[in-house]
């Protein structure tokens, strides 16, 4: 206490002269109406300017939410989307009697759960991604990952807040995929060598293509549904097999850049599968 005495006790004269200034702009704005002008319109200038900036920043933070919005009601649209195709399709193969049998509404048996990347490799031969949904958000091990521009790839680990994803651009992974145009189905997989391209294995060597078809899911599985976009086919290759060749497709999902992901959530996933566990016993 007795250093702080002495300290404010050698420090006085700075003191005073604060207080004097303090007096000396109360007494200029109090008694000179063109100082509390000039000061007031000051005031409001600057008051203006700040207001400006917070209301920018304000703005600005609330992008995220504005973002996350858009990104959940993009999600609803694919739904309707994949719906309607899914129905399309099946009065144009049944043209006859869809008016008895109505199609299974993909919007009722898929949902989409929103999530974040949050850790990926791209540049490795065995490549993952992390994001930031897990157990407690619904999240379970074997549901598809898709982007806003196509497959993404499928949840392998799941803990209660995060799950690791095994992307096409891993030899692990095994896409069942289709010419968009076409009934001819092949198996997609990465040869490590490029993050854009990957190869459609398996297909007929009769079948025709043009560069620039669209790829599909099959929907043969019970983790994408049919019809997700896969790439567009950039070249053929039926130099290791002459009964069948592959495709060169170019990814339609940009693994580099990829922020904001789907997962899909199949309702039947786990009763399609029990079913065909049971019908492999008797193999």
């Amino acid at each position: 206490m007795q250093k702080l005495f002495e300290f404010l006790f050698g420090k006085r004269h700075w003191f005073v002269f604060i207080v004097c200034e303090v007096l000396s702009f109360m007494l200029l704005y109090r008694y000179n109406a063109y100082q509390r002008n000039i000061f007031l319109s000051s005031a409001n200038t600057a008051f203006g300017y700040i207001s400006s900036v917070s209301g920018t920043v304000m703005s600005y933070l609330q992008l995220r939410e504005e973002n996350r919005n858009l990104f959940e009601r993009n999600g609803l649209l694919e739904l309707e989307i994949l719906n309607l195709e899914q129905q399309l399709e099946t009065l144009r193969t049944d043209s006859f009697a869809y008016a008895d049998v109505m199609p299974d509404s993909i919007a009722g048996r898929y949902r989409y759960i929103t999530a974040r990347v949050i850790n990926s490799s791209v540049i490795r031969l065995y490549n993952y991604f992390t994001i930031d949904r897990g157990s407690q958000d619904g999240i379970r091990p074997d549901m598809g990952v898709v982007s806003a521009l196509g497959v993404v790839g499928i949840v392998s680990t799941v803990n209660e807040h995060f799950s690791v994803v095994i992307p096409l651009l891993n030899p692990k992974s095994r896409l069942s995929c289709k010419l968009k145009n076409g009934d001819f189905y092949g198996s997609l997989s990465w040869d490590g060598r490029d993050a854009q391209y990957a190869n459609l294995e398996e297909l007929p060597n009769h079948v025709e293509f043009q560069k620039g078809d669209t790829i599909v899911t099959s929907g043969f599985s019970a983790i994408f549904p049919p019809g997700i976009r896969v790439g567009t086919a950039v070249e053929m290759d039926n130099t290791r097999n002459h009964n069948f060749y592959s495709l060169r497709v170019k990814l339609a999902t940009d693994f580099q850049r990829l922020k904001n992901v789907w997962v899909i959530r199949n309702g039947f996933q786990q009763e399609q599968w029990a079913v065909e566990r049971e019908a492999r016993k008797n193999d």
